[in-house]
């Protein structure tokens, strides 16, 4: 697993660390039991503080994706079929939403746009 962070990005470090290794869980890059990279680790890789590295560990602990066992590390849970399908109904959303928002931008109809997303829905699956 590797992690970018980029200091242009408008969001906090630690939301970006959370954010790739929810990613990479989701992916299936990361495995459930398996250990992630310590926190001290992590943070002297990515030259960060270990403040920083240890608030995205905790929120990942806190919203269920991982559990930190003392003395051990922080390994990943088994994903939650709920957390999977929500974040599955996000990245559908938001794809909607560009293409919502790029008919209106060209003045494409509703009625036209469920039509097109119709075809598309039929034709792959067949």
């Amino acid at each position: 697993m590797k992690i970018i962070i980029s200091n242009r990005s408008g969001v906090p470090i630690y939301e970006q660390i959370k954010n790739q290794i929810k990613e990479a869980i989701f992916s299936g890059e990361i495995k459930e039991d398996e250990l992630l990279p310590s926190i001290r680790g992590l943070a002297k890789d990515l030259k960060i503080s270990v403040i920083t590295t240890n608030r995205a560990y905790s929120d990942l602990e806190q919203e269920g994706f991982v559990t930190n066992v003392q003395g051990k590390g922080t390994y990943v849970l088994p994903r939650n079929k709920e957390l999977a399908l929500e974040n599955t109904m996000h990245k559908i959303e938001n794809a909607l939403l560009l293409a919502i928002t790029t008919a209106k931008s060209e003045k494409i109809q509703k009625e036209e746009l469920i039509k097109r997303l119709n075809v598309l829905w039929e034709d792959n699956n067949e």
